[in-house]
């Protein structure tokens, strides 16, 4: 609760930025919201890439954020508009895969092994972000609007670790010294230094409005580059984040 009355707090703080500073008849064409929701998805390879052979079970995870917009309307129909949003949110998710030859960095009882692993990963992946979308809003109808445009992105906190299991890793390439994991017995890892601070992407979404001042948002994000940095080679494939949020937002 206290994190949720904080986020709410940063919220209203946004909202306070993205206000404009002009003639009051500026202020008669633009629209406030502060809103809340949840983004449901994952970072994934496109298409999946030979490696991952199974994935055996997938959590999106349910992670919050809260936001402020702000929407421009640029004709006096209030049919086209400009919208400026700061979002503040968690994406993240939870996988484990069955994988042959998967890149790989592990420590061993303190020892750095890198190479090819088959057999089980274990992935959780989290993302903590400030976005900036900048959308094009069309008026479909008195109560239901369209955005499109660009996103972008900054990740404040990464984390990217797991485990691997029941499988070897060959050091080095597919022929190389062979690491035996079996039963329970485990190795893990962490990428989450090797994961990008800039991220960017599309949004494309829809507002229907419930109520006067109650909408309901829902939102698309797909992520143009990869979330790892590109001088990070152990991870032989780009993985993308794509997300869906879905939440309220209260109109001023």
């Amino acid at each position: 609760m206290k994190s949720f009355i904080r986020l709410m707090a940063a919220a209203v703080v946004m909202l306070s930025a993205v206000m404009p500073v002009g003639a009051e008849g500026f202020f008669r064409d633009i629209e406030y919201q502060v809103n809340a929701g949840f983004n449901v998805g994952g970072a994934s390879p496109l298409p999946l890439p030979e490696e991952i052979r199974r994935i055996k079970s997938f959590d999106p995870k349910l992670n919050m954020q809260v936001g402020a917009i702000a929407t421009k309307w640029l004709t006096p129909d209030r049919k086209w508009g400009l919208t400026v949003a700061l979002q503040l949110g968690t994406k993240g998710m939870e996988t484990k895969a069955r994988v042959k030859n998967y890149g790989m960095e592990i420590l061993d009882d303190g020892k750095k092994l890198k190479g090819r692993w088959t057999g089980m990963v274990r992935t959780k992946y989290s993302t903590q972000q400030l976005s900036v979308p900048i959308l094009a809003r069309l008026r479909v109808h008195d109560r239901t609007s369209l955005t499109f445009g660009p996103y972008l992105a900054y990740a404040y906190k990464n984390e990217f670790d797991g485990y691997v299991y029941n499988g070897y890793l060959r050091e080095g390439d597919p022929t190389g010294d062979k690491y035996v994991f079996e039963g329970d017995s485990r190795a893990s890892y962490d990428f989450g230094d090797e994961l990008r601070k800039f991220q960017w992407g599309l949004q494309a979404g829809v507002t229907w409005m419930a109520y006067s001042h109650l909408a309901v948002n829902a939102n698309l994000l797909w992520g143009l580059n990869d979330i790892f940095v590109s001088s990070f080679k152990t991870v032989t494939f780009n993985m993308y984040p794509i997300y869906l949020n879905v939440g309220f937002g209260y109109l001023f």
